[in-house]
């Protein structure tokens, strides 16, 4: 089993394909041995291995709901998720989250967003419609290489960076929310429901 991941791993770090960083990862990781989920949603699979990772965490009778826009990748997260005996555990969505994410209906413990990052403000209104009273929201690659929270920024970011701004104002103002801004990565936002 873990050497399949290292294999997946290696193989995505190869192809230059974005998955999760070790250090993010252990942070989420940490957490969901705290408070094992049983409803996971993913945005953004890439070849799924977020979510083989996430998979060793979920309570007996949990599952996974992941969303992959690229057709290619998501064929080998397909294989992948196989490959690890999961496909009983990670359901996985083709198509742009945009589009699936309105006609999902469930409550989730966790919510992992990790896709296009000019849509994270409608990523949030989403999950926040769908997450659990006691779930998170993790949101990765919050500060986007240093351009959030810095001055410049190249032309073909700026969208990006102004979504991010948006999805950290929006989670750090709303009184209902209790949100944390971890450098790890290339930034983590973890978000609550106040209690």
């Amino acid at each position: 089993m873990e050497d399949q991941l290292k294999k997946i791993k290696e193989k995505a770090l190869k192809e230059h394909i974005p998955i999760i960083m070790d250090d993010t990862l252990q942070e989420i990781e940490k957490r969901m041995k705290q408070n094992n989920p049983s409803k996971i949603l993913e945005i953004g699979t890439a070849v799924g291995y977020s979510a083989i990772c996430f998979s060793k965490f979920l309570k007996e009778q949990g599952f996974i709901d992941t969303i992959e826009r690229d057709e290619q990748r998501a064929k080998e997260a397909k294989e992948n998720i196989k490959t690890m005996g999961l496909e009983n555990k990670i359901n996985l969505y083709v198509g742009d989250a945009v589009e699936i994410l309105p006609t999902l209906d469930q409550k989730y413990d966790m919510i992992f967003i990790d896709a296009a990052k000019g849509k994270y403000p409608f990523f949030l209104k989403e999950s926040l419609r769908m997450l659990s009273q006691k779930g998170i929201i993790f949101a990765d690659n919050i500060l986007y290489k240093g351009y959030v929270l810095g001055d410049y920024n190249k032309h073909k970011q700026r969208t990006a960076v102004r979504n991010l701004r948006e999805y950290i104002a929006e989670t750090t103002n709303n009184p209902n929310l209790e949100t944390e801004i971890l450098e790890v990565g290339d930034g983590l936002a973890i978000t609550k429901i106040k209690r």
